[in-house]
């Protein structure tokens, strides 16, 4: 335990000497950090609209809004714990099950409390391109004692908030579950202390700068005139300038825990006894109720992203249900053909791969553009798992690169062309001041793929660097593998001391 507390220790002792974000300016547009979600763009505090009409009464967060969002917060924590953590648990052996499941439980909390000390103020508060600024460290200014009330978030409608406090609330649990994926390609093999102290370093430095990238501008009411665009366009983060659309996570969730996941497999090395000894799944009907929760609680994660109950929380939520079922059906048919027979393991993998490729487009697209990506998502995934993997050599326990990687990108790639409203897709919005969006004559397939592809790759590299020197510097410190002894009687009892099942 002493080990532990030393581990966590010097990993914040890291975060501090991380260079500082710009200070904010002492204008009240400035000051109040920008709330943030999907679309390519969080939604910044009323504070802009304020200090234009300092008189002004202070909004009124809209009550349905704000219980959607607490509504959408639960069943993303029902996500990971259980949903992530069953599925996950299901998969490995049964002498690693307890230790799968620490590992999502622990890897979760540890993350909800680090974003509530300094990860929500580097990801959604104005700072530069890539990093955040300090304004909101331990929440610090989400209740005004002047006025006697609680900070608010826009939306991405003009005028519309919701309270600050349950906007953090809700991007919390997309950190913590982001960390808890990244466990699935290292396991049954690595050390309790070096997942913890790794997913502090790469929480810092990979997914709080990329959550900064690509969903931080100044909210709708900024752009209150032709005159500021450009400049409120500056102040934004560096993949949102660049026009990346990103509805609910498909580069700063998948993408960025899936390279992070490829990157330990090959650190980490494979398990004894990798291709020579059994190692199948012990539970399949864990790992189906895993997935049945996951694809439930989605629901959560893409529409919520929305931030509003509205027309595009609809979208997205019936985006989530039709791409899912057909990613099911996909992988269904593909492992048919290749085996001869459908297998529950390969329909609770099309259900993910469904659910990962459509997390960027789904509020982005049309129905009939997430029906595609549903169906080429459950074909690449299958691919991500069989073909790939072998052509990579890696140990990714879980196929978290297989699925969540290859589907990810799949899916934020194809956003650029299903946006389209040509193919019935809303468009991005081209004018803030008026929150119009581009018409069809207008939309350019080619050039928002290539944007979008930037994003991806930008993504790939950001995360892949953090992640090595992550890796390595764990390993120079407490190590990163558990010796030979201990992985063969097993991680839940040479670890926790327990087992999950009486023997």
């Amino acid at each position: 335990m002493k080990k532990l507390f030393l581990t966590f220790a010097m990993a914040l002792g890291l975060f501090a000497l991380a260079p500082m974000a710009p200070a904010f300016a002492e204008d009240a547009a400035a000051s109040a950090p920008a709330a943030a979600a999907a679309d390519a763009a969080p939604a910044a505090t009323a504070a802009a609209s304020e200090a234009a009409a300092p008189a002004a009464a202070a909004p009124v967060p809209n009550k349905g809004d704000t219980t959607w969002m607490m509504v959408s917060t639960l069943l993303v924590i029902m996500m990971a714990v259980p949903g992530l953590a069953l599925f996950y648990g299901g998969l490995v052996r049964s002498k690693n099950m307890l230790s799968i499941l620490m590992q999502v439980m622990v890897t979760f909390s540890l993350i909800v409390v680090l974003w509530f000390i300094y990860g929500y103020s580097i990801s959604f508060t104005e700072g530069n391109a890539f990093f955040g600024g300090f304004d909101r460290l331990f929440m610090k200014g989400v209740w005004d004692n002047a006025a006697g009330t609680f900070a608010n978030a826009a939306t991405f409608s003009k005028g519309v908030y919701i309270p600050e406090i349950i906007f953090a609330a809700f991007q919390a649990s997309f950190a913590a579950i982001t960390c808890t994926l990244i466990v699935g390609s290292f396991a049954e093999r690595m050390k309790f202390s070096a997942v913890l102290m790794f997913c502090v370093l790469w929480f810092t430095f990979s997914y709080a700068p990329i959550a900064h990238m690509v969903w931080f501008w100044m909210g709708p009411d900024a752009y209150s005139s032709a005159d500021v665009v450009d400049a409120m366009n500056a102040k934004a983060g560096f993949l949102w300038q660049m026009g990346a659309l990103d509805f609910a996570g498909g580069t700063v969730v998948h993408i960025n825990a899936a390279v992070a996941g490829l990157v330990g497999a090959f650190m980490v090395g494979k398990r004894i006894g990798y291709g020579k000894e059994a190692m199948a799944p012990h539970n399949l009907t864990l790992t189906m109720v895993g997935a049945s929760l996951l694809w439930v609680g989605w629901f959560g994660f893409n529409a919520g992203s929305a931030l509003e109950a509205n027309g595009f929380a609809a979208l997205a939520f019936v985006n989530t249900f039709l791409a899912t079922a057909a990613a099911v059906i996909a992988w269904c048919i593909g492992e048919a053909l290749m085996r001869g027979k459908a297998s529950m393991l390969g329909a609770a993998s099309g259900a993910v791969a469904g659910l990962v490729a459509i997390t960027p487009a789904c509020g982005n697209v049309g129905i009939g553009g997430a029906l595609v990506i549903g169906l080429l998502s459950g074909f690449a995934g299958l691919w991500g798992v069989n073909g790939l993997k072998k052509m990579l050599g890696a140990d990714d326990s879980l196929d978290v690169f297989g699925v969540h990687g290859v589907c990810g990108i799949l899916g934020a790639i194809l956003t650029g062309v299903f946006n389209s409203p040509n193919l019935g897709g809303p468009s991005a919005v081209a004018d803030w001041t008026t929150v119009a969006m581009i018409a069809p004559d207008a939309y350019n397939i080619g050039a928002q793929v290539w944007t979008q592809t930037k994003a991806v790759l930008i993504t790939v590299v950001w995360s892949g660097v953090v992640s090595l020197i992550a890796y390595k510097i764990v390993d120079m410190t407490i190590g990163l593998r558990v010796n030979e002894e201990d992985e063969r009687e097993g991680l839940d009892i040479t670890s926790h001391g327990e087992t999950a099942y009486s023997r």
